[in-house]
């Protein structure tokens, strides 16, 4: 059976292209082929047929371009090997992180459709951390003629939300003049009342915090101080002051303090379980006798229009030439704030973590403090100098010298640290 079957002859696809573009049967008759075979390529039409240009070249340029291949190859995979390392390193995953724009999120999608063609849809979602659920979300989405843009509340899902109409007229009424002095709680009942907008003052202050209008609120008026009176020098002005504590047996203990407006030293304390008239004029009395400068002036006290500040004992100071009152404002250059920050840091600092129980007890807490206020803990404002150093004038030094020791342990610092080495440092 073998026997007769005839071996199928190939010829070379060029060949057949010059007989069919030549119509010169020749060179084809001389080489063997049969005259049918020759007629049949003259006379069927021709197909497209495909090819590629590496089939023109020869050994050494397809093996050339192997060798770029390669290279470039491994240069890809080299870069790849790195970008799954940040990846895996920093636990990036496009799952926690937020894309709430819609042309960023379909590049993503184009790049996905590319990458489908040569790695299977679940490789690419496990590539960039993506769900799968994800991203057919996305392109459902699509389908629908979504934009993919992130929304605060999609309509569809959150009926309740403001609709676009009912939006614009709340712009309206928030940025309007004539609106400017109504608050944004009364201006949503106000709209209510209008028969404009029906919305709770809470969805008032989060459209305009979200979409950040600004209410025609500029202060026309002179705004007040920010920094209160400031002295140039010791004792030109006091601050006095009484505040008030509740011990646990339910008694009350009522603590009066005189305080430096330049030093911010405590001149003198006095605590009580009654609030005394005359007890102001005592205290004022002890702090000026321990003036550090023999200034024969009155000395100007600051104080509110308390009964233990505006009495009789008092006013008898002022007459004998002795204290200048100046009645504490609310406004901040005239206000007692500066004594009343001194409560602040005394009782939430200090005494509040302690359990006063007696008044024998706080007045030791008190005691404590005030020393260590005055001597031992320096001041922020003052660049290191305690109350005491800047009462006295003993502390100008006090700054340079600092300055001085920080240079030479930032020095010292740099130092140490070059010099450490390690068996995996060479440096």
């Amino acid at each position: 059976m073998s026997d007769l079957l005839c071996k199928k002859r190939v010829y070379d696809h060029r060949l057949r292209d010059f007989v069919r573009e030549t119509q010169n049967t020749t060179f084809a008759l001389n080489l063997g082929v049969p005259r049918s075979t020759i007629s049949n390529w003259i006379n069927v039409s021709t197909q497209d047929v495909v090819s590629h240009e590496i089939f023109d070249l020869n050994d050494i340029q397809i093996r050339n371009r192997i060798l770029k291949l390669e290279h470039r190859l491994r240069k890809v995979t080299t870069i790849m090997r790195l970008l799954f390392l940040v990846i895996r390193i920093f636990s990036f995953q496009i799952n926690y992180e937020r894309l709430p724009e819609g042309k960023n999120k379909k590049k993503l999608l184009q790049v996905i459709e590319l990458a489908c063609k040569v790695l299977p849809l679940q490789a690419v979602l496990r590539i960039l951390k993506l769900s799968s659920s994800r991203y057919h979300s996305w392109t459902r989405a699509i389908e629908n003629g979504c934009p993919l843009d992130d929304m605060p509340a999609c309509p569809k899902v959150h009926p309740n939300r403001l609709t676009e109409n009912e939006i614009h007229i709340m712009h309206e009424m928030a940025i309007a003049d004539e609106f400017r002095h109504v608050s944004t709680s009364r201006l949503a009942v106000l709209a209510e009342r209008l028969g404009k907008l029906f919305a709770s003052p809470s969805t008032w202050n989060l459209y305009i915090r979200m979409r950040n209008w600004r209410r025609p609120r500029k202060r026309i008026h002179p705004v007040k101080p920010k920094v209160g009176l400031r002295c140039i020098s010791p004792n030109e002005t006091w601050h006095i002051d009484t505040t008030v504590f509740c011990l646990l047996d339910g008694t009350k203990a009522y603590l009066q303090a005189i305080i430096d407006n330049f030093s911010r030293r405590i001149l003198a304390w006095r605590l009580s379980s009654k609030l005394e008239p005359s007890a102001s004029a005592l205290l004022l009395v002890k702090a000026y006798k321990s003036k550090s400068s023999a200034n024969s002036e009155p000395q100007s006290v600051m104080i509110d229009a308390g009964v233990e500040n505006i009495n009789e004992a008092v006013m008898k100071l002022v007459s004998d030439g002795i204290l200048k009152l100046i009645l504490a404002q609310t406004d901040l250059s005239f206000s007692n704030s500066m004594i009343e920050a001194f409560w602040r840091v005394i009782k939430h600092q200090w005494l509040f973590l302690n359990q006063l129980d007696s008044i024998t007890k706080l007045r030791r807490l008190v005691k404590i403090y005030v020393n260590q206020y005055n001597s031992i803990i320096p001041h922020s404002a003052f660049q290191g100098q305690t109350p005491d150093e800047m009462y006295f004038q003993t502390g100008d030094d006090i700054p340079i010298q600092l300055e001085a020791a920080r240079l030479k342990a930032r020095n010292t610092r740099m130092e140490e640290n070059r010099r450490i080495n390690c068996e995996f440092c060479f440096a």
